[in-house]
C-alpha cells in the first residue's frame, strides 16, 4: 500500500464507534483521506512519501468549534468593563466601521488561532450580538472565506439578516471616506443567496455556508410593534425554508427561557437546526429539542453561561446531540477548545455537586465526532477512520504538566491546552508543522490584524475603551 503520509508511533485516539485508543498507533493518508488506522507494527509495510514520527505524542481528530463569531478577534476585550459597551462596540464596528480588509485580517487571525490550538473546523457567524450581521454586501463574507482558505482550516460561515424591524443603517469605507446607507431584509437575503452560490461547499468542501435568523424571544413580541414582530416571524420562516431547500445548516444564537417553544411554533427546529447557548430551558423545551433531532451548541465559557445554565447533561440524557462552542475570542475567551472542555466539566460538576458528571471521554466527543454530527458532517470529519478526511492533530505529551506518560486520554482532556499542539493536518495537508503555520506568514497576519484594529478603534473613537477602568483591580485589590 502506498501513502502520501504515514503518522506513526503516537497514541491514536480514534473517536470511532468503538472509541479505540491505539497505543503506538499509526495513521496512513493518501489524497487527503485516511486509508488505514492500526498499530504502527501492523502498518509497518506501508510505503509513504513522508513519515511523521509521533512518538511521545497523541494523535486525535481535528477539534471542532460549533459556535463562534467572525469579527470578535479584532474587538477582543475592548469596552468589556463598561456594562453594555462591548456589545455596543460590536454593533457599531460590524455595521459602520468594518470594510472587507477588516474581515480579511480578522478571519486570518482567528483561523490562525484555531489552527494553533488544533481546531480544524469552526462555525463563524459573520457578526456579533444576536442580530448584527455583515450581510449588506457579499464582499465581507468573501474576504472572510478567502482568509480561511489561505490559513488552511475549515469554516462554516453563518450568514443571515438582522432581526426586524428594517431597514438598518450600514456604512462602507473608501479610504478615509465613509458612505452610509440603509439596508433592508430583501437586500440581506439577496446577499446571503449570493454567498451560498459563490462559496458553499467550495475548496474541497473546506468552506461551508449556514443560514441564520436571530432568535425571537418573549421581549420581542412584547416590545416590538405587532407588524414588526409578524414580519420577523415571516422572515425567520423564509430563511429557514431556504436553508432546507439548499441543504444548509440553520442556526440561531442566544436561545433561552421559552424561545425554543417559539422556534418550534415557527417550524424552525429539526435535525439540520443548531441552537446556541440554550440556557434555562424549560423541561418541555428539552423534550422538543430531543424529539425533533435539533442540535445544541453549548458554550460553557460564554457570558450567557454565567447568566443562566445550559442543561447540557439533561439534554444529552434525553437523547439530544450537544456539542461545544467557544463563542469566539471575546470578550474574555479564546478559541482553545481544551479550555472549553475543562470548563464544561467543572461547570456541570459544580451544578450537580458530583465529580462523575460529564465523563472525560464524553466531553472529548462533544468537540470531535459529536460536533461533526451537530454540523451534519459526521460522514466526513470528527474521527480517525478509514475513508474520512485526514483532519488530524498531534499533541505533544512530553511536557511537565502532561507527565508522567500514562493515561494519555486523561492527560489530554484534563491537562492539555492549545499550545501543546505541535502539528495539524487538514484534508491531508500539513497546515501546522512543529508549531509553525505553513500557509501564511504568522508575523504578517499579526501585523495586519494590529493595523486593522487600530483603524477600527480610530473610526469609532474608542481609544478611551482601551484604558484600565477605575474598578479594574477591585476594591480589595486597590493600594491606598
Amino acid at each position: 500500500m502506498q501513502a502520501d503520509t504515514l503518522i506513526t508511533g503516537g497514541v491514536v485516539v480514534t473517536m470511532d464507534p468503538a472509541r479505540r485508543v491505539i497505543a503506538e498507533g499509526a495513521v496512513a493518508v493518501r489524497d487527503g483521506q485516511i486509508i488505514a488506522v492500526d498499530t504502527a507494527k501492523a502498518l509497518r509495510g506501508i510505503e509513504a512519501a513522508e513519515t511523521v514520527d509521533a512518538s511521545g505524542q497523541i494523535v486525535i481528530p481535528g477539534l471542532i468549534d460549533v459556535h463562534a463569531h467572525a469579527g470578535h478577534g479584532l474587538v477582543k476585550s475592548i469596552g468589556m468593563h463598561g456594562g453594555d459597551r462591548w456589545e455596543e462596540i460590536c454593533g457599531e464596528v460590524y455595521t459602520q466601521a468594518s470594510p472587507p480588509a477588516f474581515w480579511y485580517a480578522e478571519a486570518r487571525l482567528a483561523a490562525l488561532e484555531r489552527l494553533r490550538f488544533g481546531v480544524t473546523t469552526g462555525v463563524s457567524l459573520l457578526g456579533g450580538g444576536d442580530t448584527i450581521m455583515r450581510t449588506d454586501d457579499p464582499a465581507y463574507a468573501e474576504a472572510h472565506c478567502r482568509a480561511v482558505v489561505e490559513v488552511g482550516t475549515r469554516s462554516m460561515v453563518a450568514v443571515g439578516p438582522t432581526r426586524a424591524p428594517h431597514p438598518r443603517r450600514y456604512a462602507d469605507w473608501a479610504g478615509e471616506t465613509q458612505n452610509t446607507y440603509d439596508v433592508g431584509f430583501d437586500r440581506q437575503f439577496q446577499t446571503c443567496r449570493k454567498i451560498v452560490e459563490d462559496w458553499h461547499n467550495t475548496h474541497d468542501g473546506r468552506i461551508q455556508i449556514a443560514l441564520l435568523y436571530p432568535v425571537l424571544r418573549d421581549e420581542h413580541e412584547r416590545d416590538m410593534a405587532p407588524g414588526d414582530y409578524a414580519a420577523a416571524c415571516d422572515q425567520s420562516q423564509i430563511i429557514r425554508d431556504y436553508a432546507r431547500a439548499r441543504g444548509l445548516i440553520f442556526t440561531q444564537d442566544g436561545h433561552w427561557r421559552g424561545s425554543v417553544r417559539r422556534a418550534k411554533h415557527l417550524g424552525l427546529l429539526g435535525p439540520d437546526s443548531l441552537l446556541s447557548h440554550c440556557i434555562d430551558l424549560h423541561e418541555d423545551e428539552i423534550a422538543l429539542i430531543a424529539e425533533t433531532g435539533t442540535k445544541v451548541a453549548h458554550n460553557p465559557s460564554a457570558i450567557a453561561s454565567v447568566m443562566g445554565r445550559c442543561p447540557a447533561i439533561e439534554l444529552m440524557a434525553a437523547g439530544a446531540c450537544v456539542a461545544l462552542g467557544s463563542d469566539a475570542t471575546a470578550p474574555d475567551r479564546s478559541g482553545d477548545m481544551f479550555r472549553h472542555m475543562q470548563q464544561a466539566m467543572h461547570y456541570h460538576r459544580t451544578f450537580f455537586r458530583d465529580p462523575s458528571v460529564l465523563p472525560i471521554g464524553k466531553v472529548l466527543e462533544m468537540c470531535t465526532i459529536g460536533a461533526a454530527e451537530a454540523l451534519g458532517m459526521a460522514d466526513r470529519i470528527g474521527s480517525v477512520e478509514t475513508g474520512k478526511a485526514a483532519d488530524l492533530v498531534l499533541v505533544d505529551l512530553r511536557k511537565p504538566h502532561l507527565a508522567p506518560p500514562n493515561m494519555p486520554v486523561h492527560r489530554l482532556v484534563c491537562f492539555a491546552n492549545g499550545n501543546d499542539v505541535s502539528s495539524v493536518m487538514v484534508a491531508g495537508r500539513m497546515v501546522l508543522r512543529d508549531g509553525r503555520a505553513t500557509g501564511v506568514d504568522a508575523a504578517e497576519v499579526l501585523a495586519d490584524a494590529a493595523a486593522q484594529a487600530a483603524l477600527m478603534i480610530d473610526r469609532i473613537g474608542a481609544a478611551a475603551d482601551l484604558e484600565l477602568p477605575a474598578d479594574f483591580w477591585g476594591q480589595e485589590g486597590r493600594r491606598p
